[in-house]
């Protein structure tokens, strides 16, 4: 007879709950699809609970990963775990980026540029040194490895924020110039969130043409490329679909995956050129939205909204599975001061101080629900993993991933009441 294998017999539990006909591969496929199912079947109840799709996902990896049942151990991916939570997070952001870019028409773009520059180009900066600056001051951390912190948590994730913005709930309760402006922020800064992220690497490796390298390389190419390619790709697509629509030779039903197809054509191409392949999705998402026909918009944007849920429950759920809680408890009680520190400070003052520059966010209550939800998620996930694999810096991971479960808890628990309080201040 074969003998048992050892991992099943360490203890009488993990016999129980971890049978031997079970395999990781399928207990994430259950895991991912069962709570898929459970999710769009209480969609309507989830939009007034006090819980959210990636909080659920992110409990859930918890229960299946090493610290509770074990049904799923990082440990036994023999160093692909930081690869694999990149390219998870990178492929996650291309498609929420993308939904994104085809929720909002070119023009709010056009009409809203002062306010985006001013959210990108001074509130984002700001916040990246509120956050290192508090990672100094309270956890004791070296000011560059500070900064590297501060500018991978300044971008506010799509992700997250297209599970506060859309939905019944929301449509109903918050002004479209407010949805807008949220979902626009968090489309553009982070892409653009990339070269503050790169300049902070540059700066913790002690680069020795650090700023030149910064300013020709990371800006002029990796940036300004993505932005022409995602362009061209985008305006070649929304053309080619329009050229195939006229020739009746394309379904409706391929709209999503002609949408999808261009998503993994400009992240693929995009990173095969070494430019921002995030900002470049979001551009290419823009284009596409600006040559398409409205009717084309309007159907795209609900189905990639769809498939940008779908997305939401493997990063986070994978994200449950690798929290790195040992770490943690080396911290203590400061580091959940810190992080909820951040949460309140980062971005909240700034937006309200600021708000007269911000036409969109005129009124306090505006700024102040704009504020509060800017959400760390997997923007912050996809770059933690980034900069963790380019400076090997310790504590890059475990201090990005305490502000992503503090801000998933905190923002998906008060999602639902803030857009009730808003419609009651504003009504």
């Amino acid at each position: 007879m074969m003998a048992p294998r050892q991992d099943a017999v360490e203890s009488p539990a993990r016999g129980l709950l971890y049978p031997d006909c079970m395999d990781p591969i399928s207990i994430a496929l259950i895991l991912v699809g069962g709570l898929t199912l459970g999710i769009a079947a209480c969609s309507v109840w989830l939009e007034r609970a006090p819980v959210s799709a990636p909080l659920l996902a992110l409990v859930a990896g918890f229960a299946a990963g090493p610290q509770v049942l074990d049904w799923i151990d990082p440990a036994s991916w023999r160093g692909q775990k930081t690869v694999l939570v990149e390219e998870a997070a990178r492929f996650t952001l291309a498609i929420g980026l993308m939904g994104v870019a085809l929720r909002i028409p070119a023009a709010t773009l056009r009409r809203r540029w002062k306010s985006l520059a001013v959210l990108l180009l001074v509130a984002m900066p700001i916040s990246m040194l509120i956050t290192g600056g508090l990672t100094t001051t309270l956890l004791s951390e070296p000011w560059l490895l500070a900064l590297l912190i501060g500018a991978i948590a300044a971008p506010t994730d799509p992700v997250v924020a297209s599970s506060i913005v859309t939905g019944r709930l929301a449509e109903s309760h918050l002004p479209l110039r407010l949805r807008r402006i949220i979902s626009a922020e968090s489309g553009l800064n982070d892409g653009l969130a990339f070269p503050l992220v790169w300049l902070a690497i540059l700066l913790v490796n002690d680069h020795p043409d650090g700023i030149s390298h910064w300013l020709t390389v990371t800006l002029l190419w990796e940036v300004g490329g993505a932005i022409v390619v995602g362009w061209v790709l985008g305006s070649l697509a929304a053309r080619a679909l329009r050229h195939a629509e006229a020739r009746h030779t394309i379904e409706r039903t391929g709209l999503l995956g002609f949408t999808l197809a261009l998503t993994l054509l400009t992240l693929g191409l995009a990173k095969l050129l070494r430019t921002d392949d995030v900002l470049a999705v979001f551009v290419a998402g823009i284009a596409f939205d600006a040559v398409a026909t409205r009717s084309d918009r309007l159907q795209e944007e609900r189905i990639q909204e769809t498939v940008n849920q779908f997305f939401v429950i493997p990063i986070f759920a994978l994200l449950g599975a690798v929290l790195p809680v040992e770490q943690w408890r080396e911290y203590g009680l400061v580091l959940w001061l810190w992080a909820a520190s951040i949460l309140l400070l980062r971005r909240l003052p700034v937006l309200v101080l600021g708000r007269r520059m911000l036409r969109p966010l005129l009124r306090s209550t505006d700024a102040a629900f704009a504020g509060w939800f800017g959400p760390i998620g997997v923007a912050a996930i996809f770059y933690a993993a980034l900069a963790q694999r380019e400076t090997e810096q310790a504590a890059v991971w475990p201090l990005v991933s305490a502000l992503v479960v503090l801000s998933v808890i905190a923002h998906g628990v008060t999602a639902a009441t803030a857009i009730r309080w808003y419609s009651k201040r504003r009504s």
